[in-house]
């Protein structure tokens, strides 16, 4: 070739080809797939066009790329360079046919000398006019997608994401501002996908292969790279590489610490966005609670004050969830006795839908006891069952002084609070947590005996009774009559009755209204008895910001509305009642075992839920509490609204009143939070499991973006039957039961629940929950109504659309679509 003319191979320098043109030809030589060029030197133009004899030999060459068109672009001396890339100063022409592009690249050659390159070259420091470009001249690529990437994070600095910017076919329109891509984040080392758009144009192949080609230039040219694509069928074509100029952060440390979070469980008490308040609350009556429960099993002190981060560090916020921090959980399970001999079990207790990864196990387990080890522990867990055994005997008197102590902390009217200056409240608050959250040992006790009870019994029916076993002991379990979880939708139906002859007032109630009330002086009287026991008992009842049932009755009035009309319900006749003497006849000894297990199991089950209301109660006075230190803040000028004291956390409210405080500026704080819990409301939901690797902020942010869920085809799917009976009717998916109703025997189908769905629960024929357990609420009072139930089918709020008939099998878990 010419000396003005040169292959993509000739290996120039950027003195005489450019910087754009020699960045190619190195990579063209470390074996990079970039289409074919030709450069021309700024030399072949004379007087603002091509010279003749290079005219001729450009033609000649140009057949040597492929057949057109072609691309010709500028290639400055000091374009691509280190520090300034002269990005967009140049002229690039398009679709050039092989005979205009002698015309195209003077065009371009003389697109050197415009004001604007001087411009950006005064202002960037630059010596000179930098002289015309040298030009070069490339076959087009017929692209499905093209854009542009870049090996580090060019806005936040981040080193250790590659961002990609890619649009449908060619990236000229993107590249000149002319249309927005779409923007996809990827974890550096892992290749992960972080970011994407919802329908993408990328392929996760085409992440892949950008995420190595970026991985490569960055070795190939020592520096984060800025780099344009684009992909002809499935393969990836490099453009054009340069230094990303803008200043970045330094490489982190790399830290491969691994956490595990986790929501299966206590979605049922904090479901959805949580605010600071409730969370605050909760992860301090957590820290207080599980450490009187380690003491009750014998965790010596000592242990327990080693090991306070674990117990203060026991839930996370994440995207404004709350969520178990695994790792603490199962720290706080390895303090137990017998967890070395016995590690399988009590891995168990933590109640969550996943095992838990292996290298995560292994990293926090206890080494395997040894035999004087295994003897200790032996004789640890005799000392736990005798605490258990005194427990237990002493369970009746410490539930009646738990109540005592409860009645006396909830004696003064809640009404009272308005009238009390901060101080004072504050020193309220103080009172609850010192007599209630720091003595919790009804409670805690009961629950643990429950789990224990309830599992025992289960398994013994089963194992002398088989299916019939497990269906009795679903049968036990209903009709306790004095268990109060059961006792709000008994009340709402009985209301329903009262309505049921009234046209006027029904629709009233259904509209969330009750001015007819009044019509009918025996149901206004009963809605009065029932605020005035249950207005605590509101959806999501342990969220202190949630509305309560006397500050807005609607879902109250919309269940009784339902329960007052009854459509035809289409259910399977009942089987013959199975009792202990007919599944275990002629056994007497196993017969009065299991009586007594049976009999013991109830009344734990039937406590756990009475004292779970009582709970309900507390956590409604700390919500009346905590709302009148709002409403002084307000009025105090401390923040811009009373309900804005829920985007504070209990430290930050208690300081401001008592002088520990970091920060003075309360309304700051709430603005920044009302932001956050903004945009997390406009993200998906960050899912029931997540592994998150070195700190959990750090790491939360460079999680890989959720998998997209297949469609699922089955017709019939399974879950944990928990309450026994086969209904068919119309199914209801319920998101948000303060703006969604049920009509009396449609199924609810909904994500997971908590004792304030009572009101739906009251016109359910049966129930399908994604979440829960055999002892979660939904099972409880399922199995309390009689109503068939199915908790822990995953996926229920997606497979089953709003309106679809289905059958449920509340004894065998199974949901079919029909």
């Amino acid at each position: 070739m010419t000396g003005a003319l040169f292959a993509m191979d000739s290996g120039q320098g950027a003195d005489s080809v450019g910087g754009k043109a020699a960045v190619l030809m190195q990579l063209v030589a470390k074996g990079f797939d970039i289409p074919a060029f030709l450069s021309l030197t700024p030399d072949a133009f004379v007087d603002g066009i091509l010279a003749a004899d290079h005219v001729s030999a450009l033609i000649q060459q140009l057949p040597l790329l492929g057949p057109g068109p072609y691309a010709v672009r500028s290639s400055g001396r000091d374009e691509d360079g280190q520090s300034n890339s002269h990005a967009g100063q140049f002229l690039s022409v398009l679709d050039v046919a092989a005979g205009d592009v002698p015309v195209a690249a003077a065009r371009v050659w003389r697109s050197g000398l415009a004001d604007n390159v001087a411009e950006y070259r005064n202002v960037q420091g630059l010596a000179g006019d930098g002289g015309a470009p040298a030009v070069l001249i490339q076959q087009m690529v017929d692209a499905r997608c093209a854009g542009v990437a870049f090996t580090a994070d060019p806005v936040s600095g981040r080193t250790d994401r590659i961002v990609v910017s890619a649009i449908a076919g060619l990236a000229d329109r993107l590249v000149g501002g002319e249309e927005d891509g779409e923007t996809y984040s990827i974890d550096k080392a892992t290749g992960a996908t972080l970011e994407q758009p919802e329908a993408p144009i990328l392929v996760p192949a085409d992440l892949v292969a950008l995420h190595r080609l970026g991985r490569q230039l960055e070795a190939a040219l020592g520096g984060p790279q800025d780099f344009e694509w684009a992909i002809e069928g499935s393969r990836l074509r490099l453009l054009q590489a340069r230094p990303i100029t803008t200043a970045l952060l330094a490489p982190a440390i790399v830290d491969e610490h691994l956490l595990v979070f986790d929501n299966s469980n206590i979605v049922e008490s904090y479901p959805g966005l949580v605010s600071p308040l409730t969370y605050s609350f909760a992860q301090y009556a957590y820290s207080r609670v599980y450490r009187a429960f380690v003491r009750v099993v014998g965790v010596g002190e000592d242990t327990v004050r080693d090991n306070a981060a674990v117990f203060d560090n026991m839930l996370s916020r994440i995207d404004g969830r709350v969520y178990y921090n695994l790792g603490n959980w199962y720290r706080a399970l390895a303090l137990l006795p017998g967890f070395s001999i016995n590690r399988g079990f009590m891995e168990t207790m933590m109640g969550v839908n996943e095992k838990l990864p292996p290298d995560f196990v292994t990293a926090m387990a206890p080494s395997p006891a040894g035999s004087m080890a295994k003897a200790r522990e032996w004789l640890r867990l005799g000392g736990v069952a005798v605490r258990l055994l005194w427990a237990a005997l002493r369970l009746d008197g410490t539930i009646k002084d738990f109540y005592r102590r409860l009645n006396a902390a909830l004696a003064e009217p809640a009404a009272s609070y308005d009238r009390l200056p901060t101080s004072a409240l504050a020193m309220r608050y103080r009172r609850i947590e010192a007599d209630l959250l720091d003595r919790w040992d009804a409670p805690l006790i009961n629950d643990f005996l429950c789990m224990i009870a309830f599992g025992a019994s289960r398994n013994l029916l089963e194992r002398w009774g088989g299916p019939a076993g497990l269906e009795l002991h679903n049968e036990a379990m209903i009709g306790q009559g004095d268990m109060i979880s059961a006792e709000p939708a008994r009340r709402i139906q009985a209301m329903g009755r009262l309505a049921t002859r009234d046209a006027a007032l029904i629709e009233a109630l259904a509209e969330g209204k009750g001015h007819l009330l009044a019509t009918s002086p025996t149901l206004q009287q009963s809605v009065v008895d029932y605020l005035d026991k249950f207005a605590e008992r509101c959806t999501e009842e342990l969220k202190l910001e949630s509305v309560t049932l006397d500050r807005d009755p609607s879902p109250l009035y919309r269940a009784i509305a339902a329960a007052a009309t009854a459509p035809a319900v289409r259910s399977e006749p009942a089987p013959a009642a199975i009792t202990l003497g007919t599944l275990l006849a002629g056994k007497p000894v196993r017969r009065r075992l299991a009586g007594f297990a049976l009999g013991w199991a109830k009344r734990r089950v039937r406590d756990r839920e009475n004292l779970r209301f009582e709970r309900t109660r507390i956590f409604g006075r700390a919500r009346s509490l905590l709302r009148a230190v709002g409403r002084q803040f307000h009025a105090q000028g401390l923040i811009e609204a009373g309900d804005d004291v829920f985007f504070l956390t209990i430290g930050e409210v208690l300081g401001a009143i008592e002088g520990f405080a970091v920060d003075s500026d309360l309304a700051a704080i709430v603005r920044l939070r009302k932001a956050e819990t903004e945009a997390a409301a406009a993200r998906p939901e960050p899912g029931e499991r997540l592994l998150v690797r070195g700190g959990a902020v750090a790491g939360l942010r460079s999680r890989p973006a959720a998998a997209v869920r297949p469609i699922d085809t089955a017709t019939t799917r399974s879950g944990t039957g928990c309450s026994a009976g086969k209904i068919t009717a119309v199914a209801r998916v319920v998101r948000d039961p303060r703006a969604q109703g049920l009509q009396r025997g449609e199924i609810l189908v909904a994500r997971h629940t908590d004792p304030g769905w009572i009101a739906i629960f009251s016109n359910a024929a049966a129930i399908v929950v994604e979440r829960g357990s055999l002892l979660s609420h939904s099972a409880i009072v399922a199995r309390e109504l009689g109503i068939p139930c199915v908790v822990g089918l995953k996926g229920a709020m997606d497979w089953i659309e709003d309106g679809q008939t289905i059958e449920v099998d509340g004894a065998t878990g199974q949901v079919r679509k029909l």
